[in-house]
């Protein structure tokens, strides 16, 4: 059992005897009675608890979670319960990172990213158990009104963020994620998206400096393959020229069964400019792209560069729209879920994320309907289609009360009237 005493100014302490049988005492503070009163049960429960080694009552185990770190030091101190691990933001997510050396450098550069936003808005310092879902939400109006950064960026650093915190979770270092409830899924924006046509591919496949470069573009907008993962990944032993297919590694989906590697057909649009850089390879080459696998290169920046070269007006998203381009394309030829086995992707992103509505499909469509109406007239079933419809005109010379009653004969009406005569009259 444990006890209070009261001591001089307001203060109080909890005394209680330990597994030992030593006495200890919690010392409280100036604080009210009842405060003190609660305080002494749950020292009962975990002091019972320690001794005998049970389980602390649930009611206890969420008093521990919710008391100031003033109390559970003082709690820690006695022995009642283990010490605090609280881990500051700044040492808790560089150590995480550190600990990631599983990613791709993309990732690594996003974790960066949203480590610097983080440290900006709560401090190198800030305590991860002291991060509230208001702080979250907080957070999140930072990055749009401060950094001034598109809708889905934001829900990337709060996605990623979200990760972070769920470690600590994992981790017991909180009890809840404060950024469990906030919108992280990227959402499809139609203002980013940009069908490229033959006529501008072509246009930009004449502007670039040699054989290699279109080849790259080439095999974004023709292959749909990745730039520049999937791109620096092909060997020319991945090229098939008997089967007419290409082997296509790709780095980002490799972590799922079956997504290391993918087939192409060499498309009749890629064929000239694969067979181009292959009549240039010298002889036991490895690499289909030799002349830009510098990693520090920026191929963005260069494909910018020629599209402005070529006359033309940048699109959005320089290298993934040739990739939606091209699924585009292929699904009004294929089934979609082999488009899907060649683009790489499953049919829910690509409906998300990369097929299109074009010109082409509203201009098509009018196409059709016009074409309907000339082969296929509407055949008109009445001579005045504009009566058509009509309900038939009463006749006039009818009483309303009778109309709608089937014709009788007539009958020749006598003196006494419809009526039979009455005995007695």
């Amino acid at each position: 059992m444990a006890s209070i005493s009261k001591e001089t100014g307001g203060r109080r302490r909890i005394q209680f005897v330990d597994g030992n049988g030593k006495r200890r005492s919690v010392y409280l503070g100036k604080c009210s009675q009842r405060f003190a009163e609660n305080v002494k049960l749950h020292v009962e429960a975990l002091a019972v608890a320690k001794g005998g080694s049970v389980a602390v009552e649930p009611a206890t185990v969420k008093w521990v979670r919710e008391i100031s770190d003033e109390l559970a030091g003082k709690l820690a101190k006695v022995g009642l319960i283990e010490p605090r691990e609280r881990a500051a933001l700044k040492a808790f997510i560089d150590g995480y990172i550190a600990e990631r050396a599983d990613v791709k450098p993309g990732t690594r550069i996003a974790y960066r990213q949203t480590r610097r936003c983080l440290l900006e808005y709560f401090g190198d310092d800030r305590p991860l158990h002291r991060i509230t879902q208001g702080d979250a939400d907080g957070f999140r109006l930072w990055l749009v009104n401060h950094e001034k950064l598109a809708d889905n960026t934001v829900r990337r650093r709060c996605g990623i963020a979200r990760q972070f915190l769920r470690v600590a979770v994992r981790r017991r270092l909180i009890d809840a994620n404060p950024f469990s409830d906030m919108p992280v899924s990227v959402r499809r924006n139609e203002k980013r998206y940009y069908f490229i046509s033959l006529a501008e591919a072509a246009a930009v496949l004449k502007a670039c400096p040699d054989a290699q470069w279109r080849l790259m573009f080439a095999l974004a907008r023709f292959g749909g393959l990745r730039c520049p993962s999937e791109h620096l990944g092909l060997r020319w032993g991945d090229v098939d020229w008997e089967r007419g297919r290409i082997r296509v590694h790709s780095p980002k989906t490799e972590r799922h069964p079956g997504g290391e590697s993918r087939e192409i057909p060499i498309f009749p649009e890629l064929r000239p400019y694969l067979e181009a850089v292959w009549d240039q390879a010298e002889p036991g080459t490895e690499w289909v792209i030799t002349r830009y696998r510098d990693t520090s290169l920026n191929l963005r920046t260069q494909l910018l560069r020629i599209i402005w070269r070529a006359g033309l007006r940048e699109w959005p998203k320089l290298w993934q729209n040739l990739r939606s381009t091209r699924q585009t394309e292929l699904a009004e030829t294929y089934p979609l879920h082999v488009v899907c086995d060649w683009i790489g992707n499953s049919a829910a992103v690509a409906a998300e994320h990369y097929l299109q509505t074009t010109d082409e499909h509203y201009r098509q469509a009018v196409q059709e309907a016009a074409e309907k109406v000339v082969h296929q007239p509407v055949q008109l079933t009445h001579e005045n289609p504009g009566e058509s419809w009509k309900p038939k005109r009463e006749d006039p010379r009818k009483p309303k009360v009778f109309q709608g009653l089937p014709q009788c004969t007539k009958v020749q009406i006598g003196p006494g009237g419809f009526e039979p005569p009455t005995k007695g009259l």
